[in-house]
Order: structure tokens, then sequence, then C-alpha cells
């Protein structure tokens, strides 16, 4: 089956064709380096890992290029130098290596390209310029701005449409711009904030800019993927689209654009201003990052996903049953294996996890149940090509069950008991005897009593 992705511009799914297969390209916007990355921050990160993995295994790893960038200037950036009293390098530089060892711990592999806004600012004035001279730009007191009339495909990839967005404007337009919709390409800055020099004064890029500047930088006029959240669709993605494709006599940015669906916390919009944003960094202190991985990867990646206590702890005692299942293979050498063809043709269906999932759980349920050497071997070596593509299964099967995150000391509701109690079930009809004993421990810890009769496994509170 051919690799299928949603792309948002067509609102369609469409067999994936690079344009040059010898270097497959894939842009995917990067945090902004202020402050400590929410866990809604990791799902792209995640998501577009596995499609970076699998790319690299359809084209090989020399031909594919992919990058994820760093915004390393911004009025939040610039509001916590202030406040810190240091320079926004010092802040940014934090916060982005915060930001790789978060994402690592979660197994999301290096890009083979990480630009920084602030290391790309001469090709940034220099696409400010060409847009100037081809008129779709304009200066207006120390400002440059896109001028949107100028482009008549804009709002083709929101499906917005020009006029709508001009009789909404609802926000105050500043006097110099000849559109409300129009948007700024450079700025002005003044003593008391970071600033680069320009032919319209000391200033610094807008934030769309930024990544059409970055993308053409280190991979080219035109790519194959530009990926990110759903909420960048519009003005970011939309804007980008305009001015890369406005400086390049009309060619495309991207022949695929695809977008993330949003996480939720407890079916509640996730967002600082509720005060209910979960960070990645406090959430490794409590979890294995692979419950986080796995976490993400349960919902189909344009779907929304409620996050809940629950929902990590049903990918906790998935996980053990499947790192249980390789321990009881230790012994046994994995066989040389690609993922199973029903596998590998849930994820050709525009990355559908929680399909490929259900598949890794019928591969551990006959891996549990072989017996011949040749079979447990297969078994093994296919359930290891898939972790390598789901990002699973990096750990020591014995370093996972030493750990102290996760369950064992936390309380547990209905559900997550109720899940328990069916990978349970699951291992005991696996004869996985260990695995089965260890959810029972576990359970026992936490005072909750399993009877097993003719009709099934029950529970009850001691």
């Amino acid at each position: 089956m051919p690799l299928q992705l949603y792309d948002t511009y067509s609102r369609q799914k469409r067999d994936f064709h690079p344009a040059d297969p010898s270097r497959v390209t894939m842009y995917l916007c990067g945090p902004t380096v202020y402050s400590y990355a929410h866990i809604g921050n990791a799902r792209p990160a995640v998501v577009f890992d596995v499609l970076y993995r699998v790319l690299r295994q359809t084209y090989g790893a020399d031909h594919v290029a992919y990058a994820r960038n760093i915004t390393d200037v911004d009025d939040k950036i610039n509001a916590a130098a202030k406040e810190g009293g240091v320079s926004i390098s010092v802040i940014a530089e934090k916060f982005a290596k915060i930001y790789r060892e978060d994402t690592a711990a979660l197994n999301v592999l290096k890009p083979d390209f990480e630009p920084t806004a602030t290391g790309h600012m001469k090709e940034m004035i220099a696409l400010v310029q060409r847009l100037i001279e081809t008129g779709n730009a304009y200066e207006a007191e120390g400002h440059v701005l896109f001028d949107v009339t100028s482009f008549d495909g804009y709002g083709e990839l929101s499906n917005r449409k020009l006029k709508d967005m001009i009789a909404g404007a609802r926000v105050e337009v500043a006097s110099y711009k000849h559109n409300p919709a129009d948007f700024v390409l450079w700025k002005p800055a003044d003593d008391n904030d970071p600033g680069w020099k320009s032919p319209w004064g000391r200033g610094r890029p807008g934030w769309h800019l930024e990544c059409s500047a970055m993308i053409e930088a280190v991979l080219g006029t035109r790519i194959d993927i530009h990926a990110g959240g759903q909420d960048l669709v519009f003005p970011h993605h939309e804007n980008e689209r305009a001015q890369s494709m406005c400086s390049h006599d009309g060619k495309r940015l991207a022949n695929y654009w695809l977008h993330n669906g949003f996480l939720d916390f407890d079916s509640e919009k996730m967002s600082k201003s509720l005060g209910n944003v979960k960070l990645i960094h406090e959430l490794l202190e409590e979890w294995p990052g692979e419950v986080l991985r796995f976490a993400l990867l349960s919902a189909h990646y344009r779907a929304p996903l409620d996050w809940t206590r629950s929902l990590l702890e049903q990918a906790k005692t998935t996980l053990d049953r499947y790192y249980g299942t390789l321990r009881r293979l230790s012994d046994v050498k994995a066989a040389k294996a690609s993922a199973p063809a029903n596998f590998m043709a849930a994820l050709h269906d525009d990355l559908n996890t929680p399909q490929a999932l259900a598949k890794l759980s019928t591969l551990a349920t006959q891996a549990n149940k072989a017996e011949k050497p040749e079979e447990q071997a297969r078994a093994k070596g296919e359930m290891l090509a898939i972790g390598k593509l789901l990002g699973l299964f990096e750990e020591d099967p014995e370093t996972w069950f030493k750990t102290d995150k996760g369950l064992g000391d936390k309380d547990l509701d209905a559900a997550a008991i109720d899940a328990l109690v069916a990978a349970r079930v699951q291992a005991r009809a696996d004869k996985d005897w260990g695995e089965a004993d260890r959810i029972r421990d576990v359970l026992s810890e936490m005072d909750i009593v399993i009877e097993d009769k003719a009709e099934g496994s029950i529970w009850r509170r001691g």
C-alpha cells in the first residue's frame, strides 16, 4: 500500500510522491523557547517523528532531510529576558536545551536540521527585499508589511475568503496598514529590545517570515511536507505560504500540508490561561517517556486527544504487557524481520497509529503463545521492528520493570483498574504468568482484590 497522507490544502488523503526520492524534505514548526514546553507541544514532535521514521525506512535514512526549527526571538522571550535581567540568548539556549532533553526522553529522533531564527537574519532581510521588489510588500512607519490583496491565493490553505477576513476584523487596525489583514514582515525595535540592522532601520522579523526563510535556507524553495499543529493553519502557515510563493514566482512552498489535532485536558482545551497546562518536564518526573509517547500515539494524529491520568495508566499497563513479552523472550535471538504488512498498511494509511497499535497487540499475543523457537524468534523480531518505527521498546525489559515511575504507588480510578484487570486476563490467556502476577501485585499494593471466577475476573476495593 502506498503511503497516503491527509493534505490540509486539498482537504483529502493523497498518495505521497516526493518531488525527488533521493532527497525527501520535511519541515516541522518547532518551539518558541521562552519557557518549559507542555505536553501539547510534544504531540507534533512525536507524531511527525513517526512519519520521519517511516520516510527513512521507505527512502533510506540518507535520502530524508528533516528540519525542525527553534524560534529564539519573540516577544515572550524578550519579556522573560527582561524579567531575568539576561540576554535573550540565555533564555533561548536554556529552554532549547530543555526541549531537546524532554523530546529525547520521549524517544524523538534528532532532526537533520535545527535552524534558529537568529541564525538566519540575512536570509530574512533578503526575503523581505524580494517581496518589496515584487510589489507584494510595502514599508510604513518603520514596518514592512505583506499586502494580502497582492496574492490571489491568500486564504486557500485555511479555506477562508479574504473579504470575510477583512470584514470580520474586530481588533483596532494599525493606521499604517493598507488592509486589516496585512501582516508584519519586519518590525522596528527600540534600544531596549533585541534588533538587527536592516534597510528599514533597526528591527526584527515577524514570526511568519522566520519559517519561510529557514525553510529556504536548509531545505530549498519547495519542500515535500510542511507539518505543524492545527492551530498553525491560520494565520502562520497561511502567511508562510503567501510570502514564500510570492517571492518565488508562484512556486508552491509545500506539496503536502499536515496538521495534528489539539490536545485537551480532561475534555477541556489545554491552555495557560485556564491553568491546566501539563509540562513535559514535570510529567517525566512521574512517568517513563515511552508512556507519554504511547499515550500521544493512542489516538489518530488529526483527532483531538483527551489527556487524562487514566490514559497514562492504561498506556503504562499496555507497555508493561509488551515489555513482559520481551522479557519472557529475552533468551530468544530475534529474527531479522520487518514490521508485518498489516501494521505497515495502518501506518501508510495517514499514520493510523491506533490501528497500528492494535496490530502490535495482536502480535504480542501471538508471541506469548508461540512455542516453537522459530516462531518466537520471528515474533520478537517483528515486535522490535514495530518498536523501531513507533519509537518504542528502547529500554531493556529488566530495566523497564525496575523503574519507580508510573503505576505502583498511585491511586487508580475505576477505568484504569478495569484496564489493569483486562491486561491481567489477557496475560493469563497468553500464559504469561509472570506478567499476570506482576499486575496482581500492583493492584494488591493499592488494596484492590481480584477474584477469578468461571465467568471472568472481578475486582473490589479491600
